[in-house]
């Protein structure tokens, strides 16, 4: 008879699993909660006790913390004197163990969370129990994931020898597990930083990278990674590119809590409006730049409905993102074959950190998740904004956080009219917005204007004034921040500080 140990803290789908496993000729054996709900669901198993001959003690910190457990995980079945002891002492040989461990990780997140409630959520057995099972990988198989289940199960019907690989993947589960614990007492000893650690789950090869060239690989962190949050519902396989450009948009459209749209090109905004509904802020962001968004993305954050969609359909996009799509929408927009359509939710990420490969190294920092606060905001010049002047700097200075640096934006009435970034100079980003906009037909006059960063000298000011603008929003913290104010109290304008930067390069 093959035997199976299963001690699961994570529940979701163990019940059929178990129920498949004994289908196949497997004697489940199982623990605490795990029998409890197994036996409810009408499975017959044997527990712990009925091996050990010993109760769980400590609250339940030592249940499976047994020699007689362990010497059926690492008794080796190639080894003849292995199984002259296990004849010997009538040990019960384990093939495949299933743990999942206490979610130390998620607890500690919790607002709160003592370090005594942190202490009781580090596992002991389930992680001795994983790493006997993955050193014995030729006798035993060992799973650590609900999405592992159905892989086994196959496995064993075509017979396929898939503990190796489990054994690799279970190994990089209690690594991270122990890392987490490790950074934690660091955290709270007073340390800002230990090991970086992040647990991949999957993988995905891509078609190539960034140019034909070079290799690219797509990987999950966790059970909220990329293929969790975006679902490809049509068109070619996303390539490295279109993934870097998915990202940048779903991070602008998420400042957003009106009806709104971005259109991205290189993962650069050349348009975005807010508006009464989804038709009338994609209308506002394209007119921006009638001539960028060919083979771009467009982004909202509204369920995609027909009138919005057969405008968008008369540019050729590359890709359309929505939350969700109304009633024949998906058939119309798919009947362009080589257009990529991605649905999105808005899972809790968490603490997310960015990550940026250097020459030797990797750059890691928190991710810019600061909104502007109207109430945090400094009026530094003789003129204040108005309500409506005040509605586009929080929006201008929204989209100019997601354009790369230099930025800066000119924004009216909840769209963009003008948009300047990736300069070696702020004045050239304000000229290069300026030039897009008249190139549009787009009249300036009364615009707003934002930058992700000071105004190093008056120029910048005065260029935005010259070219109709009536209010700045900026970080200031300049030592020339006088002069700059000067300039502005001279030309009229309203200017605000934020004292947040929004560099991205």
């Amino acid at each position: 008879m093959k035997r199976a140990l299963i001690s699961v803290y994570d529940k979701s789908g163990i019940t059929d699993f178990a129920r498949e496993l004994a289908s196949r000729g497997f004697e489940i054996v199982s623990t605490s909660g795990t029998a409890k709900l197994l036996k409810e669901s009408g499975l017959k198993i044997k527990t712990i006790e009925e091996i050990t001959k010993a109760p769980e003690v400590l609250g339940g910190r030592v249940k499976t913390l047994q020699h007689l457990i362990f010497a059926g995980i690492l008794a080796d079945k190639t080894n003849p004197d292995h199984q002259n002891e296990v004849k010997q002492h009538g040990f019960e040989l384990f093939d495949m163990v299933c743990v999942s461990l206490y979610p130390f990780k998620q607890t500690v997140r919790k607002p709160g969370c003592t370090v005594e409630e942190a202490i009781e959520q580090i596992d002991i057995g389930g992680v001795s129990l994983i790493r006997a099972a993955a050193k014995n990988f030729k006798s035993v198989g060992i799973i650590v994931d609900p999405q592992q289940y159905e892989f086994y199960l196959e496995s064993l019907d075509e017979k396929k020898d898939i503990n190796q690989l489990l054994a690799a993947d279970a190994f990089e589960y209690i690594a991270s597990y122990d890392i987490n614990i490790a950074n934690y007492y660091r955290k709270i000893s007073g340390q800002k930083s230990g090991i970086f650690d992040i647990y991949f789950t999957n993988y995905e090869e891509l078609r190539y990278g960034e140019n034909p060239h070079q290799n690219a690989v797509l990987y999950n962190i966790g059970d909220k990674g990329f293929e969790q949050i975006f679902e490809k519902l049509h068109g070619k396989e996303l390539s490295y590119i279109n993934i870097l450009d998915i990202d940048a948009a779903y991070n602008l459209i998420n400042e957003f809590d009106e009806p709104a749209c971005a259109i991205l090109k290189h993962t650069n905004p050349c348009g975005a409006a807010i508006g009464n509904d989804i038709k009338d802020a994609y209308s506002k962001a394209f007119s921006t730049d009638t001539v960028s968004p060919f083979g771009g993305i467009v982004i909202v954050n509204r369920k995609l409905e027909m009138d919005a969609a057969t405008e968008i359909d008369k540019v050729f996009t590359e890709i359309i993102i929505a939350p969700d799509f109304g009633t024949g929408v998906l058939d119309f927009l798919f009947k362009k074959k080589n257009r990529r359509i991605i649905k999105y939710n808005r899972p809790d990420l968490g603490d997310q950190m960015e990550l940026k490969s250097v020459n030797g190294g990797i750059l890691i920092q928190d991710r810019d998740s600061i909104v502007v606060n109207e109430n945090e905001l400094k009026v530094v010049t003789e003129r204040k904004p108005s309500d409506e002047e005040m509605k586009d700097l929080l929006f201008a200075m929204k989209v100019c956080k997601h354009t790369k640096s230099n930025a800066v934006i000119y924004a009216k009435d909840g769209r963009t009219c003008g948009i300047g970034g990736g300069q070696p100079s702020r004045v050239d980003s304000s000229m290069l917005a300026v030039n897009k906009a008249k190139r549009f037909n787009i009249g300036l006059e009364g615009c707003s204007v934002a930058s992700d960063a000071f105004f190093p000298f008056p120029d910048g000011v005065i260029e935005a004034a010259k070219a109709g603008s009536r209010s700045v929003i900026h970080p200031g913290g300049s030592v020339n921040d006088e002069e700059v104010i000067k300039a502005a109290n001279e030309y009229g304008l309203a200017m605000v500080l934020t004292s947040v930067r929004h560099f991205r390069h």
